[in-house]
C-alpha cells in the first residue's frame, strides 16, 4: 500500500536530501529555529500557518502553492475546521487563482453546515473588496448548502451570483432574470431597488415592454416606500435612521422606474400616456435628501424629459421641436447614438427625410460603428435596424443590404433572436435587390446563427 505523504513529511524529506538542518534552515527561510521544531516534532506538532508554509516553499525553490494541496489537511486537523487556518488559506488560495483548493476546502466545510454562514461573510468580504469574480465560488456553495430556502443569506448570494453573471448575451440575460426572481423580494430593500432596476433593463433590452412596465412600477413603488419612511423618520427627529445603503442615490431608482414606464408607453405607440410620465420626473427637485449626486440626477433627468417629451412630438408628427431636439443631442454626446435610433424610428415611420442629420453626425456614427462595447450593442443593434429600413425605403438598396448583413453579425454576437428574425424578415422583404455576394453572405450569417443557437428561422 502505497505511503501517502503529509505536509511534514515532504518537508522533512526536502531537508534531508538537501543536507538542511534545523538551525540552516531557520537562516534561509527567516522561520525561527525553535518555531520549526515545533511544527515538525512535537507531539502534537504545532500548527503551520500559511505564511510559514509560503516561507518553506520559497526556501526550497518551489514555485508558491506548492504545498497547498497537502496543507488542505492542516486546515483539518483531526477531522475538524480551523477557521483561523482555514481563511488566510482561502484568502491566498484566492490570490493565486487555486480554484481546485478553495474547492476542496470548501467542501469539507460544508460536511458541517453551521460553516455556510462563515463562508457567505468570506464571499460578501471578498466582493466589498473589490474581487467579485473571485467571491463566486464562495457564494455558490452558499447557494448549494443552505438549509433555509427563505435565509436573507441566500437570497444575497443569488442576488450575487445574478449581477456577477450578467453579460452580453440577451437571451442568457433573461434565463438569469427567470432563475433570480423567486428570490427577489427575500433580498433587503436595498438590494431589491439595485435587482429590480437590473431587471427591468433586461425586459427592456428584449423588448418585452409588458414585463419591463410590471417592474418598473414594482421599482417605482418601492422607491416611494422608502423615500416616505426615510422623511416620515427624519421629521422625528430620530437619530438612530440607518443609513441609506444602495448602489445609487434613491432618485435615480425613482426617476428610472418612470423613465423606463414612460419609454414602454413609447414603445408600444401609447404616446400621450407617455407625455404623462415623462411629466413626472422632468423636475424632481422636490425629492429631500439630494446630495450633490442626486441633484446631478436630477438635472439628468431633467435633461431627459426635455428629449422624450420632443421625441413623442416627433411620433405623433409634430416636427415642430425638431432642430431644438438636435441641439440638444449636440449638447450631450452620450445621448447621440439613441438620439438618432429615434429620428430613423420617426423617419420610417412618417416618411421623414433625415440625409441632413445622418450626414450632419456621421463622425459619431461612424464610431459606433467601430465600438464593440457591451453596453451599446442592443442600442447598436436596433439602430442597424432602423437604418436599413430607411436606407431600403429611400431605394439605395445596396447600402441597406450591406446595413442588414451588418446587423446580423451583431445579432448573433449578442444572441439577439429578436433583433435577427426582425433583420431577417427585412432582408427576405427586398432580397430581389441583393447581389450574389450579399445573398451567400446572408445564407451564411444564417446557418451560423440557427446551427450556433439552436434556433431555425
Amino acid at each position: 500500500m502505497e505511503h501517502t505523504p503529509t505536509i511534514r513529511s515532504k518537508i522533512e524529506t526536502e531537508l534531508k536530501q538537501r543536507g538542511y538542518s534545523f538551525s540552516s534552515f531557520s537562516k534561509i527561510s527567516g522561520i525561527n529555529r525553535g518555531t520549526f521544531s515545533t511544527m515538525l516534532n512535537s507531539n502534537p506538532p504545532k500548527p503551520i500557518s500559511v505564511r510559514q508554509m509560503d516561507l518553506i516553499t520559497k526556501a526550497l525553490g518551489y514555485p508558491e502553492g506548492w504545498l497547498y494541496e497537502l496543507y488542505i489537511d492542516e486546515c483539518f486537523y483531526e477531522g475538524k475546521g480551523h477557521w483561523k487556518r482555514i481563511k488566510p488559506f482561502l484568502l491566498r488560495c484566492v490570490e493565486l487563482e487555486r480554484k481546485d483548493c478553495i474547492q476542496k476546502v470548501l467542501s469539507r466545510l460544508t460536511e458541517d453546515l453551521s460553516y455556510v454562514l462563515t463562508i457567505f461573510e468570506l464571499a460578501e468580504e471578498l466582493h466589498k473588496g473589490g474581487k467579485v469574480e473571485e467571491s463566486v465560488p464562495f457564494y455558490e456553495c452558499v447557494v448549494e448548502n443552505e438549509r433555509y430556502y427563505h435565509s436573507e443569506r441566500l437570497a444575497i448570494s443569488q442576488y450575487r451570483l445574478f449581477r456577477i453573471q450578467l453579460g452580453t448575451n440577451a437571451e442568457e440575460n433573461l434565463k438569469l432574470t427567470i432563475q433570480f426572481s423567486p428570490f427577489l423580494y427575500r433580498l433587503p430593500a436595498a438590494y431589491q431597488l439595485d435587482a429590480l432596476l437590473q431587471m427591468t433593463n433586461i425586459y427592456s433590452s428584449l423588448h418585452k415592454w409588458s414585463q419591463t412596465i410590471f417592474y418598473s412600477k414594482k421599482l417605482l413603488e418601492l422607491a416611494m416606500h422608502i423615500y416616505e419612511y426615510r422623511v416620515a423618520q427624519e421629521n422625528k427627529n430620530y437619530n438612530d435612521l440607518e443609513p441609506y445603503f444602495s448602489e445609487r442615490s434613491l432618485v435615480v431608482y425613482y426617476g428610472q422606474a418612470l423613465l423606463m414606464q414612460a419609454f414602454s408607453l413609447q414603445k408600444q405607440e401609447l404616446y400621450q400616456e407617455a407625455k404623462k410620465i415623462v411629466s413626472q420626473y422632468a423636475d424632481l427637485s422636490w425629492f429631500k435628501g439630494l446630495d450633490e449626486v442626486g441633484q446631478r440626477e436630477v438635472e439628468k433627468l431633467k435633461m431627459y424629459a426635455t428629449a422624450n417629451g420632443y421625441v413623442l412630438d416627433l411620433l405623433m408628427g409634430d416636427k415642430s421641436n425638431l432642430e431644438n431636439y438636435i441641439l440638444l443631442l449636440e449638447e450631450n454626446e452620450k445621448e447621440i447614438l439613441p438620439g438618432i435610433l429615434t429620428l430613423l424610428e420617426v423617419a420610417n415611420k412618417h416618411s421623414f427625410d433625415i440625409d441632413y442629420i445622418l450626414q450632419h453626425f456621421s463622425n459619431y456614427i461612424q464610431k459606433f460603428t467601430e465600438n464593440e462595447d457591451a453596453l451599446y450593442m442592443d442600442d447598436y443593434c436596433n439602430f442597424n435596424l432602423q437604418l436599413s429600413m430607411y436606407q431600403l425605403n429611400c431605394e439605395n438598396y445596396t447600402e441597406g443590404i450591406n446595413t442588414i448583413l451588418r446587423n446580423l453579425k451583431l445579432a448573433t454576437l449578442v444572441n439577439s433572436s429578436n433583433v435577427f428574425a426582425q433583420t431577417i424578415i427585412l432582408f427576405e422583404k427586398y432580397n430581389s435587390f441583393a447581389t450574389k455576394s450579399q445573398y451567400t453572405e446572408f445564407t451564411i450569417h444564417k446557418e451560423k446563427f440557427e446551427k450556433e443557437f439552436n434556433f431555425a428561422f
